[in-house]
């Protein structure tokens, strides 16, 4: 049986499974969040749920586009875990899922974290360089 083949992102060709094997402890399901977040209606969908729980018509109104495309975005933030509906007789529900935005900010604040982290790492070992090479030209003179 051969290897499969490595998933390679379209718009750099970076190798996906090498980069997220460098990352601790990332969850493939934050990638399902970004992914759903990525559109600006879905953006603009979740931006509305941010204010309480609203019904698909009333999510429909600002659009200007047919209920059926709504309901492909809708379906794609469900399947996310980023919005959850209900429905009642002939009517839908949508609200958001606080947990889920949570966790993907807990992945961005840890991101964030580890970056911080190199940065000031970087920062040290410039200003020592610095020192050292002001130590070493004085000693020349």
């Amino acid at each position: 049986m051969k290897n499969a083949p490595r998933a390679k992102s379209a718009c750099t060709g970076v190798q996906i499974d090498v980069l997220l094997s460098q990352m601790g402890k990332y969850d493939p399901d934050i990638q399902a969040v970004f992914q759903a977040l990525a559109d600006p209606t879905r953006c603009a969908i979740v931006a509305t749920l941010g204010q309480g729980p609203r019904t698909v018509s009333m999510l429909a109104e600002p659009f200007e586009m047919a209920l059926p495309s709504l309901m492909k975005h809708l379906a794609v933030l469900e399947r996310s875990g980023v919005v959850r509906s209900h429905k009642q007789g002939r009517i839908r529900t949508c609200e958001l899922v606080p947990e889920r935005l949570g966790q993907a900010e807990q992945w961005l604040a840890a991101q964030r974290a580890m970056w911080e982290a190199r940065a000031e790492r970087m920062v040290e070992f410039v200003e020592t360089l610095h020192r050292q090479e002001q130590a070493h030209g004085r000693t020349r003179r």
